[in-house]
């Protein structure tokens, strides 16, 4: 599993990179997603294409679920995770409609980095690779995309716990409950974040996000 291109130069990766894969290949669990998928998020979102960062935490853990792209699955997941059900109910209020799936690569197309802080997990087990050393490419991350304005959207305590990585003033962050079952209720619904997206791209003069039909 090599870094993304154009992100090795990181500092995570000659860090920290050798020691945490030789940790998960010392795993015996099964590891998810699979190992070329690890790095999807990253590889469909280069710095220089990155428009909008949705900061997400770990993996699915259901096998055929994930595929490395925070709260996206393979196209042919029924039903959705519960997360991504209150993230298309909060989308169908926002924005009118909805992808046909949970695919949700055409978002990274367009400049969406879906990047989950923890990239892997042992399958039926959620949150077990936490503490594994992933969030320090997660602040190398965000380190290198506070470069220039761009927009983020942290849900959930854990995502707004990364903000103090993201410098300047000129960004757009947008923090609320997660959209899981457990707190979907308590400020994720109704705060509209794919219009408050589109609306600070387009007074920018930028293309805005295309967040229901892929083409």
């Amino acid at each position: 599993m090599s870094p993304p291109a154009a992100w090795a130069d990181l500092p995570f990766f000659a860090a920290r990179w050798p020691a945490l894969r030789d940790a998960i290949k010392a795993d015996p669990r099964q590891i998810l997603p699979p190992e070329r998928q690890r790095f999807a998020a990253l590889d469909a979102c280069p710095p220089d294409r990155t428009r909008v960062v949705i900061l997400g935490q770990d993996p699915y853990p259901t096998p055929g679920h994930a595929h490395g792209l925070a709260f996206s699955v393979e196209p042919d997941v029924r039903p959705l995770p519960r997360s991504l059900t209150n993230i298309f109910k909060e989308l169908q209020d926002d924005q009118g409609a909805i992808p046909p799936n949970g695919d949700l690569r055409f978002w990274a197309s367009q400049g969406v980095l879906l990047l989950n802080t923890c990239l892997t997990v042992p399958a039926g087990e959620a949150n077990a690779h936490a503490k594994l050393g992933w969030t320090h490419l997660t602040t190398d991350v965000l380190a290198r995309l506070s470069d220039r304005p761009r927009a983020f959207i942290l849900w959930g305590k854990p995502a707004q716990g990364f903000d103090k990585h993201i410098t300047r003033s000129d960004h757009l962050i947008l923090r609320s409950a997660h959209p899981s079952p457990l707190s979907a209720r308590r400020g994720f619904f109704g705060s509209r974040p794919f219009s408050q997206v589109n609306d600070w791209l387009k007074a920018r003069g930028d293309t805005p996000i295309n967040w229901t039909t892929p083409t």
